[in-house]
Parts: C-alpha cells; structure tokens; sequence
C-alpha cells in the first residue's frame, strides 16, 4: 500500500477507532515503521473471537494483507493533566559488568520514576551493583527465564502502582544496553498518547552479530502467517506497552519465544502495534559455539510459541464449528 502523507488533508483516511471496554472493539492491526522520523500503525486482519476481545484463527489465504497509515493523532491534551508515569522493568542474568551503566541511562528517561531490576538467578553480583546504581531490585532464587522475570517484574509494579493514578506503562529493555538505554524514550509517545498500545524497538545493524537471520525470518513468517503482519525486527525485547496490554498477552511464551508469542496474542486481540527506530547498541551473539547454541535455542523457543498458538487457535476454530449459535458467547 502507498503512504497517504502526499494527500490533502480532506483526502487521508480517518484514524482506526479505538477499543470501548463497552463494545467488542473494532479489528486492530500492527504496522511497520516506514521512515525513522514517522511510527506507522497496521492493524490486524483477525476477526474476533468469543470472550476475548480480537481475534481468531484463520488460514492463511484468508489473511488480508496489512495496510500502512499514519499514526492517529490523539486530541489535543489537558497540559494539567497528570503526566503517563512509565515504569522500566530490566529482566538481568549475570550483568554485572553492564547493569550499572544500563540503569543510570534509563532513570534518565523522561516519565520514568521506577527502574526495577529483576535478577533471574545470577550467580555474580547483578543485584547488588543494580541496587547501588538506584534501581529497585527483586531476585529469582534460581534462574526461571526471561519470561517469568517479566512476570515478575510487572507484578512489583502493580504493587506500586495507586488507585487514584493511571497505572504506569511498562518498558521492558535488555540489561545490556548500557549507555544507550536512554535512547528506548521513543517507545513511550506512541502509548501514552494512545496511538497504540504496544511499541517495539527497531535497532540498527550491530556490529560482531554472527547471526544469519534464520530465526528472525522463522518469528517473522510465523506472526505473518497468523496476524497479516510481517514486523521488521520481531524478536526485539525492547517494548513499551500499556498494563492492559501486557496482561492480555499473559501468561507468556516461554524462554526466547516470549516476544513473537506476545506479539502474535495481542495482535489476534485487536490490540495496535508499532515499531519506532532507536539507536541502540547491546551485545549480539558472536558465531563461535556458544552464539550458536543460543540461536538455536532461540530457534526451538520461536517455533514452540508458533506451533502452540497455531493449536490453540486451531481448537477454538472446531469449537466455534460444533457449537450451536444459539449457545455462543455474545
């Protein structure tokens, strides 16, 4: 599809409407970044599913192609109003040489008054130096994944979230991006201007990465196949997204697959994505044995959350089949 930035402003299509927790929200969609100055948003091609806001299986051929627009513009805010606070969340294990680094840069993120650090079973001194470094700092007795760390890490911040205030959104960062980690601010506008309601880094091309792109393009195909959308960079970990977002994609795919698994579940739940470029710099995995190990282990995680939501939505397309109308959900 063309982009709709050359056309006069009486010509371009009206923004997607946005869910109504009183009506079954409209089909959501997720969309590439086309520019580094623009965020697009797609939005899903899934129908809606009973109980569940958004989507449903489909097979592939009855997946409509995404379309690109302009990110919505949301109406003109109150300046007196309460500012979106945004809690960061770093799942770590064994960082102690990068955790410093990374928590000072991201205190320093506008909006953020709660960096949390969550140790999963380091076995050096992670926690202490990140406890040092001003962030907060729960600990994993043993080492439980990336996946029950994120868990974790939002539940702490529901803890310290207040009735009266907008629960904090939620940015999740590698423990190793060190002094870039500042540089994950333009996640946050898209979701708390309501633009979207889950943001996900776009990095740029890491230098000593030994990897050849055989499980990106497996994630990439995978969501394509049951979304309508191919997102560039689908194992990106670095991501904003709303409270309601995240715990519509609960629980999470485990080990490496929980980024493709969430992407792939809120999506089919109408939820909006958008992929924003920031300059970021972590450390790839090399092509020595134990970069290789890691991707395939990163592999066997993608493919497991694909085929599992690939089964789960195939069954409740045969429960949809077999159960009278009359008896469905509304």
């Amino acid at each position: 599809m063309g982009s709709t930035d050359d056309l006069p402003d009486d010509e371009k299509p009206a923004p997607p409407a946005r869910k109504r927790a009183a009506k079954a929200p409209a089909t959501k969609s997720a969309v590439k970044k086309s520019a580094p100055t623009k965020a697009a948003a797609t939005k899903s091609s899934s129908a809606k599913s009973p109980g569940r806001p958004g989507g449903r299986f489909r097979r592939q051929e009855l997946v409509s192609q995404p379309t690109t627009s302009p990110i919505p513009k949301p109406a003109n805010r109150d300046p007196r109003r309460v500012q979106q606070r945004v809690a960061v969340v770093i799942p770590a294990k064994d960082e102690a040489r990068r955790i410093a680094a990374t928590v000072r840069s991201a205190k320093s993120i506008p909006q953020v008054d709660l960096v949390l650090v969550v140790d999963d079973g380091s076995v050096d001194n992670t926690q202490h130096i990140a406890r040092d470094a001003g962030a907060v700092v729960v600990r994993h007795s043993h080492n439980r994944g990336k996946a029950a760390a994120m868990e974790t890490g939002a539940a702490v911040v529901a803890m310290r979230d207040t009735p009266e205030r907008p629960p904090r959104l939620l940015l999740f960062i590698d423990a190793d991006l060190g002094e870039t980690a500042v540089n994950t601010a333009p996640l946050i506008p898209p979701v708390a201007e309501h633009a979207a309601d889950f943001a996900i880094a776009l990095l740029p091309p890491q230098s000593g990465a030994g990897g050849r792109g055989i499980v990106v393009a497996a994630a990439r195909k995978g969501i394509a196949r049951l979304t309508g959308w191919a997102p560039t960079q689908p194992l990106s970990g670095m991501r904003c997204l709303t409270r309601a977002a995240f715990e519509a994609a609960t629980p999470l795919a485990r080990g490496w697959g929980v980024e493709t698994g969430m992407t792939i579940d809120l999506l089919r739940q109408g939820y909006v994505a958008v992929e924003v470029p920031c300059d970021l710099r972590h450390r790839p995995s090399g092509n020595d044995l134990g970069g290789q190990l890691h991707r395939a282990a990163q592999y066997r995680d993608v493919k497991l959350a694909i085929s599992a939501r690939q089964v789960r939505g195939a069954a409740g397309a045969v429960k949809r089949a077999v159960t009278p109308r009359a008896l469905r959900e509304p």
